[in-house]
């Protein structure tokens, strides 16, 4: 029974428990969201400080910040070709499976309560410099704190001799937290299992099977993406998908039951160090690629605006498909820090496109929930990914450590 300790046998039980309770006991939904909430929240109380202190202590010791700047201008083409390449494969699958068609439109007065909104870019980018950075920590608004870090350590790098007690304060502290963040992990099998059993209890199954094919075609649009883009792009910089899926499947597992990738945004970060890569590109890329680089969400987005034409039986031309593209690209990265993002980017491109009624996002907000731990676990890989590259491209990741870790029969030079 010693596999019974093993953290994500746990979780994977309490996610079928969850399912079973939700299913059965479909009146425990709010007491189950209370649980799933309450251990999110418990990942989220450390989230800001372990950015800010990550990327201030890769940055200041390594203190090159050309190379800091050059990573981050990297980093910054990767997500953007890497999430295009997602939209790409988003609009390809759904014009070949047609999930939109054949399912019932929804009626007007369901949908009054969406507005047709737009991003602001102005109040967007004016959002990235936080005008309060304590409240940019309490909020958690990640954009924000790596901004800040980043300033900061650019600061106190110019010390140089005169900053070296700090840093070792800082990296005090960043084991504290991770000592919190390892006991409070403890506990994900039991947020594991309220986030399942309230999706369950709160939406049930009568949605999968309204909107079953839109749901099929959305994760395998998604395992496409992980199982051929991710790991050409893995397989090419020599390491392999499948021994990273296995390396950090325990969190793999907490976002599908807690349907949030953030919850496991500092388990990530302290698995990639743990395996070689350097601090200053987990702590930049990381966090950057949480605002920046949703592959989930781009894959959802195009696949929704599709699946909306097809409803409505708006027939889009190649040329529209192409504006699709190039709308999403830039809507696509304006969600970072915008609670409900998803729904926020979806109307504004629709609002851009002045061609699909926003009447059908209506019938998306019962399925979403569902959708939501497909883009979460898209995101978490995508972000992993997205780091073992940028680390490698830039010669800051122990190669050796890692095989020996992650890839113990992998023989690379």
């Amino acid at each position: 029974m010693k596999y019974l300790k093993t953290l994500y046998i746990q979780v994977l039980i309490a996610i079928l428990l969850g399912i079973l309770t939700g299913y059965l006991f479909p009146g425990f939904s709010p007491t189950a969201k209370l649980i799933s909430d309450t251990f999110i929240n418990g990942i989220k109380m450390i989230i800001a400080p372990v950015i800010f202190l990550s990327i201030v202590i890769g940055i200041a010791k390594a203190g090159d910040i050309k190379m800091v700047g050059k990573m981050g201008l990297k980093a910054i083409i990767y997500f953007e070709i890497v999430t295009t390449i997602a939209i790409v494969i988003g609009l390809v699958t759904a014009n070949v499976i047609k999930p939109g068609v054949g399912i019932a439109q929804p009626t007007v007065s369901a949908v009054q309560a969406v507005p047709a909104t737009e991003i602001d870019w102005k109040e967007f980018i004016a959002h990235i410099v936080p005008g309060n950075i304590v409240e940019a920590f309490a909020k958690g608004e990640i954009v924000q704190v790596l901004f800040f870090g980043i300033l900061f350590a650019i600061a106190l790098s110019k010390m140089k001799g005169e900053g070296l007690s700090i840093i070792a304060g800082f990296e005090k502290i960043n084991k504290v937290l991770f000592n919190i963040l390892h006991i409070v992990i403890k506990a994900s099998p039991i947020g594991a299992f309220g986030g399942m059993a309230y999706t369950i209890g709160k939406f049930g199954f009568g949605t999968l099977a309204i909107l079953g094919k839109l749901l099929i075609t959305f994760y395998v649009t998604g395992l496409a993406f992980i199982f051929i883009i991710l790991y050409l792009i893995l397989k090419l910089n020599g390491f392999s998908l499948w021994k990273l899926l296995t390396y950090i499947k325990s969190e793999l597992l907490i976002v599908l039951g807690s349907s949030s990738s953030e919850a496991v945004l500092p388990n990530i970060m302290e698995k990639l160090e743990a395996a070689g890569c350097d601090k200053s590109v987990v702590g930049l890329v990381v966090p950057a690629g949480y605002s920046f680089n949703l592959d989930g969400t781009s894959i959802y987005l195009s696949l929704a605006v599709v699946f909306l034409a097809q409803l409505f039986n708006v027939n889009l031309s190649l040329w529209q498909e192409i504006t699709i593209i190039g709308i999403l690209m830039l809507t696509s990265k304006g969600a970072a820090g915008v609670t409900g993002s998803g729904f926020l980017v979806l109307t504004s491109t629709l609002t851009a496109l002045k061609i699909i009624p926003l009447e059908g996002l209506a019938l998306l907000v019962g399925v979403d929930r569902f959708m939501s731990e497909g883009r979460a676990l898209i995101n978490v890989i995508g972000n992993t990914t997205a780091t073992l590259v940028i680390a490698k491209s830039e010669k800051l990741i122990d190669v050796k450590k890692y095989l020996a870790l992650v890839e113990p029969g992998n023989k690379q030079s």
